[in-house]
């Protein structure tokens, strides 16, 4: 679906990423792991068309991504950025409605499909209740919801998620986590999620990204990928692995 052959991202003055080869395809939830600096988002931003690499090409469905107009990328392609949006005006529903716009068929408002888009969505992160509130009055756990919403409403083929756990607690972490995977495994979406917590990738990511500081980055299934010794070498502290079931989850050694 979305591939990446020889791409370079950088900064003034700094290579992050060099020569990134691989891809997403539905059905795989991909975990993308780094410190702080690392080109993380600025690979989301790349993979999404936001923004433009130094060399290498992104192809969507086998054509070059820039190719794509933004309303038809809309819809293969929905992309959680960190930005909060605390500032509109709306209501809940109203936040979640605008999801639906690379699929509106009238500039004159929204149709019975796309409302039950909306509220399905809102649902399926626990805010139904919410609905009428206004957007501007819920907490920052609440407005992250709010906005896995208006992802899930845009129904893309492709979820781009920049940190989607940002503000949640423990109990709405796990929740999204096993979201995510359902839109993975069931629904035959690819999801790719930039995370900083290393207790989730090898629990419920199917592919692993891990972008080192030097440029260079590895990339493929997660058991092959996610493993104590590389994890310690990516983020410099000593980690404990522990087995659970099919899942494996590290975690800090002090």
């Amino acid at each position: 679906m979305l591939h990446c052959e020889g791409v370079t991202l950088g900064v003034p003055g700094r290579v992050l990423c060099r020569n990134l080869t691989f891809g997403i395809e539905p059905g795989q939830l991909w975990a993308v792991l780094g410190v702080n600096g690392s080109g993380k988002t600025t690979l989301v931003h790349a993979l999404s068309g936001l923004a433009r690499c130094e060399r290498g090409t992104v192809l969507l469905n086998g054509r070059s991504l820039e190719s794509a107009d933004s309303r038809q990328r809309a819809r293969e392609i929905g992309v959680l950025l960190q930005q909060e949006d605390a500032n509109f005006w709306g209501s809940v529903f109203e936040y979640a409605l605008l999801g639906r716009f690379p699929h509106a068929q009238s500039w004159f408002g929204w149709g019975g499909e796309d409302e039950e888009a909306a509220f399905a969505a809102l649902a399926e992160v626990g805010l139904t209740e919410f609905a009428g509130r206004r957007y501007a009055t819920l907490s920052g756990g609440e407005r992250q919801r709010a906005r896995i919403a208006q992802i899930l409403a845009q129904a893309p083929r492709l979820y781009l998620l920049d940190e989607p756990l940002q503000h949640l607690d423990l109990r709405h972490q796990i929740a999204a986590l096993m979201l995510f995977q359902r839109l993975a495994l069931e629904r035959r979406k690819a999801v790719m999620m930039v995370l900083h917590d290393t207790l989730w990738p090898g629990r419920f990511c199917s592919h692993a990204l891990l972008i080192h500081d030097d440029g260079t980055a590895r990339a493929g299934a997660a058991h092959e990928v996610l493993d104590r010794a590389g994890l310690e070498q990516l983020y410099g502290c000593r980690l404990r692995e522990f087995a659970q079931g099919a899942g494996r989850y590290f975690l800090p050694d002090v």
